[in-house]
């Protein structure tokens, strides 16, 4: 049986805004019929960012569409949840985010081999508007290089 890992949702737009220093996995402590409705797909990570209080991690504005088949006691879509970290590590993120520019930003939502669900958060620094703009100026040069490649041979 071949190990494979489910992405539920990225934020492609968080390789845009930012330049991401370091990656971590940490656990998501979900409630009731969150993990069904990640399962089907559910999940927004467009403005969400993480952030450390009374020496616990979590996550806020990550949407989680409540499960149609759940009911009434669907949990709250944009709540904040508790990020699960070793001790250290956020101890580690906490020294890291107090110097100027740095910031913690979930990449993506996935299931790992053992079905569990986790999320992959960033140390990002923000990008200045020319960096985009650099960016996106590298992305079309090298696409027009293929391009040619391609109509050449």
């Amino acid at each position: 049986m071949a190990s494979e890992i489910k992405v539920v949702t990225d934020n492609r737009k968080a390789r845009h805004d930012y330049f991401i220093e370091e990656t971590y996995e940490a656990g998501i402590e979900l409630k009731g019929t969150e993990v069904k409705s990640l399962r089907t797909g559910k999940a927004n990570l467009k403005d969400a960012y993480a952030f450390i209080r009374d020496g616990e991690l979590f996550v806020a504005n990550m949407h989680i569409s409540p499960y149609e088949k759940g009911n009434r006691f669907n949990p709250d879509p944009k709540r904040d949840r508790k990020l699960l970290m070793h001790k250290k590590e956020i101890m580690r993120l906490w020294g890291k985010t107090r110097e100027k520019g740095y910031t913690l930003v979930p990449l993506r939502i996935y299931f790992n081999e053992q079905g569990l669900a986790k999320l992959e958060l960033a140390l990002a620094k923000g990008k200045k508007l020319y960096d985009k703009r650099h960016d996106i100026a590298e992305r079309d040069a090298k696409r027009e290089i293929e391009r040619a490649f391609k109509e050449r041979w």
